[in-house]
């Protein structure tokens, strides 16, 4: 039998216990036995294979058989029973090896087993088919989502993974998109974790185009636990603890059930000091000339085969003390600047400047702390309330740099009353201003002085986020056409709030005013503005280090706040019963509908912006969904020649949006189980699946983020010839650039804010998924499952990248200039040329399409008076995933797969080895990553094929042009450094001890050692600390301890 209910629809069935009484009479409920197995078949995530059905199914009818026997004796002795019955398929196996849709599973003791990370980071390191979305190591320069713990499916997008707790949607935790933090989820209320590796949207509704990852919490356990746990790197630094408590017991005669649990864990985060591979300078390119990798050092840029790594230089001009007039970054004696023993000049920013890395955290220190209350209470033999309320708080705070500015940084200013945009930036500092040093103002221009400066007096900037998150449902579920049919209604509210502040930047009309000084009359100094004077302006000096005062910091600190509300209310109703009977079996069914309504609201203290702190706007909408669903299950064969078992099932899912430019999304999912002999299946699916635009996505007016990305005319000389650089001599900054250092050198801010579009409409994929499953009599405890899957995405939501915006305006068929519109998105200043900001919109533009196949297999062995065994391995291999967009010189494609930047590893497997004897459990784990080119659009730079016009990679051109004529050849030409890295291994060991306690509980002791090797992968230029998150981004070989106590 299949089961085809939605898992959110009918969670609070799975781990359900509903209790039945019979009194005097014998009474007992009308509800069959078999039919409550073929439901709770129904409820499970997927379709379940048929020979796990048969065994189950044999089972049910002996159960059947015992309690009628049972009953009827009892009846006979008019005594009271209590007879339980668990809807849940519990005896129904729902993981990789006997589903129709590949579902991948984590029980509780793999997850105690993995150390004491969090869940997210748990989930990515044994199930190859996650991957991250936000995490501590990744969103250090995120406006929103620093401190979040999302995941990612396939690498779709976490917005097309679907997250659920147990089997419920919940409230977004980020304006972003409609992330679920797994950080806001008590630890020590997870029981198990299931993933559905495809599309699902049929069954779970929008947003489940990746798939499902449904987090399954405890239930029916009683008594007390108490645990506590911690751990640190060996090498220092990555510290954390956590305590978990709970509580379940029966109540009012066992009808009713109560659960409370709580977590509260602590990460100290990773920083600068902490590794030495995050204090290494680099600042790379490549010499096209010599075909060498180059550094830069005190002495310009060196090929790297003549230096050593301690001649490395990347440091920044914006110093304590500042610098002015800077005539060059690249040359000695190049302008003014202070020292902490006064003025000098001789500045040479690559000798005096400062390494801004040591600002830049490698994980962010995050605290959290959540609580969770879960009741079910029978009302009547039939009839059962159910509610569960969540609370968490997390708070992440991440201490950055102080700002750090230059005379004309520019920041976004936003007029309310017209809606227009605009820039400014703090300008230069005036020739009169009376702290200016006469060395300085007798070389100065009319217009001013030219500065760079870190403002330390105003202090580093504090990025503080605080999230609250309260998620609850209750509902009713009970029986209807003499117990033949299970209905459920239910009610679900969700609010989540965040606070985020952002200490110590600065108010650039404050600093304006506060540089323009004059004397007071009295022997001291006083703003020129009038106006500024009546709003408290005082005068700064910015030459010298601790030349600002107190009052001067005071006046031109800003401290930006962001207040994010959130709010989701949901109703939804269904009915599950048998709808008739076929030659092999009942014909099971679903009908069901669902309300939502998502509400979000952004505000912020500085409306009109004119913040060094990247603009977010105020605004607020909401989205309301109203959803009718319906699913069949059809057993084809039994018990015949060449099908042991065979059936289908059928779903589809009908959504009405009140957005103007949403069609009826509908979603379907057909699926096939054949079992041609016991023991051995073929499954396939099916699935079209629709996502509509978020809140954010259709309605969010432009709001600041920051992101890497190179520039086209990064490079430019007055006679180069790379592709676009004719159209980037054109940008008056650039020329300047080119006048002062010959040469363009892109030094880009990374600001890209985006912006939503009210014409978005829904995306649509279909997935196909084709597998086997194996569990083979001859060799008892084995099970293997192999399943090919093709994931293709139409009208995507996407926004062109910054690369290739910036592309389209200097080298396509559009000609460059204010009539192309890319161009107006990149936004350049004017006296220096560096791009001050690409504006991101997004469109439905994109096709995205992936395909591969994942292999789950596990074998159990009985070593008899030498414990036991279990072999566990999980591998998947990409064979393409391919975006396709439209650009102005037609459509292209791009294979990501093998690239780091889009962390898509063409093979990726986790597998391990537990052993266990009496009260003893060890695991050794291993997690392996393919090898990978740093970036797709890097390795297309130097290895692109040549075309038509000969025009491709560099290192195709010089080979093309070495193969033409030998003159031209250079001796030991350099492949690109670290454009391919390696494949990495991981290696994780646990152990657990278990001993009981002479008042009755049960100790635990436990703990481990996760990367025993401490491999950290290889030096990512770019990376934070030269590291990446995918390796771990620098946490290093980590030791954790920790106890368990339970009564």
């Amino acid at each position: 039998m299949l089961a085809v209910i939605k898992v959110n629809e009918a969670e609070k069935y799975k781990n359900k216990t509903i209790t039945m009484k019979h009194e005097n009479t014998g009474e007992v409920m009308n509800k069959k036995l078999i039919t409550m197995a073929i439901q709770s078949a129904l409820i499970s995530s997927a379709v379940i294979s048929p020979f796990s059905l048969a065994a189950s199914a044999q089972e049910v009818e002996e159960v059947a058989r015992q309690s009628s026997a049972s009953t009827g004796q009892e009846a006979e002795k008019s005594a009271p029973t209590t007879e339980k019955i668990t809807v849940t398929g519990s005896r129904l196996r729902r993981d990789s090896f006997s589903v129709a849709t590949p579902l991948a599973t984590m029980d509780r003791e793999a997850i105690e087993d993995t150390g004491i990370g969090s869940l997210s980071d748990i989930l990515i390191d044994e199930l190859p088919q996650v991957s991250e979305g936000s995490s501590n190591s990744n969103s250090q320069s995120s406006v929103q989502n620093t401190g979040l713990s999302t995941i990612d499916l396939r690498e779709l997008g976490t917005n097309r993974t679907l997250t659920l707790i147990d089997g419920r949607r919940v409230v977004s935790n980020s304006y972003s998109g409609n992330y679920v933090s797994l950080s806001t989820i008590p630890s020590g209320l997870v029981d198990r974790v299931e993933v559905i590796t495809g599309g699902a949207s049929a069954a779970y509704g929008s947003d489940a185009v990746a798939g499902v990852v449904n987090i399954i919490t405890k239930q029916d356990k009683e008594g007390f636990s108490f645990k506590a746990r911690g751990g640190e790197s060996d090498a220092g630094g990555a510290r954390e603890y956590g305590l978990d408590v709970d509580y379940g017991t029966e109540f009012s005669s066992g009808r009713g059930f109560l659960f409370m649990a709580s977590s509260y864990d602590r990460e100290f985060g990773l920083d600068f000091d902490d590794r030495k591979r995050a204090q290494q300078q680099d600042s790379w390119s490549y010499n096209k000339d010599k075909m060498c990798n180059e550094m830069l050092t005190e002495d310009d840029k060196q090929c790297m085969r003549d230096i050593t790594k301690a001649d490395w230089r990347s440091l920044s001009d914006s110093i304590p003390g500042g610098v002015f007039d800077e005539e060059s970054s690249k040359r000695p004696d190049a302008g003014f600047w202070y020292d902490k023993n006064g003025l000098r000049d001789d500045w040479h920013e690559e000798r005096y400047g400062i390494n801004f890395n040591q600002f830049v955290m490698l994980r962010v220190p995050d605290e959290k702390a959540s609580v969770a209350v879960k009741m079910d209470y029978d009302l009547a033999d039939d009839l059962m309330f159910y509610g569960q309320v969540q609370y968490s708080y997390n708070r992440s705070i991440n201490s950055k740099s102080p700002e750090s500015e230059d005379e004309c940084d520019l920041i976004v200013t936003h007029d309310s009353e017209s809606g227009t945009f605009g820039e400014d930036c703090i300008g230069r500092i005036p020739v009169n201003n009376p702290f200016m040093p006469e060395e300085i103002r007798e070389q100065a221009s009319s217009k001013g002085v030219k500065w760079d400066r870190n403002f330390a007096e105003v202090g580093n900037i504090i990025n503080d986020n605080t999230r609250r998150t309260i998620r609850s449902w209750a509902g009713l579920q009970g029986t209807m056409f003499d117990g033949d049919w299970d209905w459920d209604l239910s009610v679900g509210f969700g609010k989540f709030e965040q606070k985020q502040r952002r200490f110590n930047e600065l108010y650039v009309a404050n600093v304006r005013n506060a540089l323009n000084v004059e004397s007071d009359g009295n022997g001291g100094y006083q703003c020129v503005d009038e106006s500024a004077r009546a709003n408290g302006c005082v005068p700064l000096n910015l030459f010298g280090e601790g030349a600002i005062t107190e009052e001067a910091a005071d006046y031109i600190r800003a401290n930006p706040g962001i207040n994010t509300k959130i709010e989701q209310f949901n109703v939804l109703g269904y009915m599950a019963g048998d709808l008739f009977e076929m030659p092999a079996g009942m014909v099971s069914s679903v009908f069901g509908f669902e309300y939502r309504k998502d509400t979000q609201a952004v505000k912020t203290n500085v409306p009109a912006g004119g913040v060094t702190f990247n603009y977010v706007p105020d605004f607020k909408g909401d989205i309301s969904v109203a959803e009718i669903f319906a699913e069949a299950a059809f057993p084809l064969l039994k018990d015949v020649s060449g099908a042991k078992n065979l059936s289908a099932e059928v779903s589809i899912r009908l959504a009405e949006y009140d957005l103007d430019n949403i069609d009826l999304v509908q979603s379907y999912k057909t699926g096939l189980v054949w079992e041609p002999i016991e023991g051995y299946a073929i499954r396939a699916n099916w699935a079209r699946a629709q996502r509509a635009p978020t809140i954010t996505e259709a309605m969010s007016p432009p709001r600041g983020d920051y992101d890497s990305f190179d520039d086209i005319c990064d490079g430019v000389t007055a006679t180069s010839t790379s592709p676009g650089h004719d159209n980037c001599r054109k940008e008056p900054g650039i020329i300047a650039a080119i006048a002062a250092d010959t040469e363009f050198e892109d030094e880009n801010s990374g600001y890209s804010p985006n912006v939503g579009n009210s014409e978005l409409f829904e995306e649509t994929a279909d997935t196909i998924t084709f597998g086997i499953t194996m569990a083979p009599q001859f060799l008892d405890g084995f099970r293997l499952a192999v399943d090919y899957y093709d994931i293709s995405i139409e009208d995507a939501i996407t926004s062109f990248g910054n690369e290739d915006i910036i592309e389209f305006c200097y080298n396509s068929s559009m000609d460059y200039g204010s009539d192309n519109a890319f161009c107006n998105d990149v936004q350049r200043d004017p006296s220096d040329g560096q791009i001050t900001g690409v504006m991101q919109r997004l469109y439905n533009q994109d096709e995205i399409s992936t395909s591969g196949y994942d292999v789950a297999a596990e074998y159990r062995l009985d070593l008899n008076e030498y414990g036991r065994l279990k072999f566990k391995a999980d591998w998947t291999h990409v064979i393409s995933y391919e975006e396709t967009k439209t650009s102005p010189d037609g459509q292209y494609t791009t294979d990501y797969k093998g690239s780091l930047s889009a962390d898509i590893f063409e093979d990726a497997a986790s597998a391990s080895v537990t052993w266990y004897k009496d009260s003893w459990r060890v695991r050794w784990s291993m997690k392996y990553k393919s090898e990978v080119v740093s970036s797709k659009s890097r390795y297309d730079d130097f290895y692109a094929p040549l075309d038509e016009n000969g025009d491709g990679g560099l290192i195709t051109r010089y080979e093309a042009a070495c193969a033409a004529d030998a003159n031209v050849c250079v001796e030991n030409p350099e492949k690109p450094y670290q454009l391919f890295l390696p494949s990495y291994v991981r290696n994780d060991v646990s152990v657990s001890y278990s001993m009981d306690l002479n008042s009755g509980g049960e100790l635990r002791l436990f703990g481990g050692v996760n990367n025993v090797f401490d491999e950290n992968g290889p030096f990512i230029l770019g990376g934070k600390g030269n590291y990446d998150s995918a390796y771990g981004g620098g946490k290093g070989r980590f030791f954790y301890a920790g106890a368990e106590i339970k009564f």
